[in-house]
């Protein structure tokens, strides 16, 4: 059994996540398409409502998107066991941790991302996990040799993977 500050500390972890996750969620669902519908309090589930309870006295003035993207992350969040929790806190420090650019920058690339064709976001997360399951030095030559590259470098190659693709 956890004790009331543990729960406190995870709780209040949780609403930093949900937030940030909301408010990428809601970016995306406005670049993405139609509005969300709204989430009505009372439909929350007992364990979501103590999760968001700091939003409960605004709930009825966010907007549908941010209620729908609360709603779906506070699910997601309760279905995590106790070490994904913890990567999705790690990860969230890391992104705190961003300059504001940067975020901007990597927000737009996930826009960019989603707004490709299913099959091309297939092929580049099977190249991120076979990318991921490089030995770490191996994957540093790569980003360094990547880093010396000059931009035209860097076009011809993603051209080349496009062709091998059959694009």
């Amino acid at each position: 059994m956890r004790s009331t500050a543990t729960r406190t500390k995870w709780s209040g972890w949780a609403a930093a996540l949900l937030c940030a996750l909301a408010l990428t969620i809601t970016a995306s669902a406005r670049a993405d398409g139609p509005p969300a519908a709204g989430v009505d309090w009372a439909t929350l589930n007992p364990q979501q409502r103590q999760l968001l309870q700091k939003f409960e006295g605004q709930w009825s003035q966010l907007p549908p998107e941010r209620q729908a993207a609360l709603a779906k992350g506070s699910s997601r969040w309760l279905s995590m066991n106790p070490q994904q929790r913890d990567a999705s806190q790690q990860r969230f420090e890391q992104w705190k941790a961003l300059p504001p650019e940067q975020r901007e920058q990597m927000r737009n690339r996930y826009r960019q991302f989603k707004s490709l064709p299913p099959e091309q976001q297939s092929r580049i997360r099977e190249n991120f996990r076979k990318f991921k399951q490089l030995p770490p030095e191996q994957r540093q030559r790569l980003r360094e040799k990547w880093k010396k590259m000059t931009p035209e470098q860097r076009q011809r190659l993603r051209e080349r993977a496009q062709q091998r693709h059959g694009r």
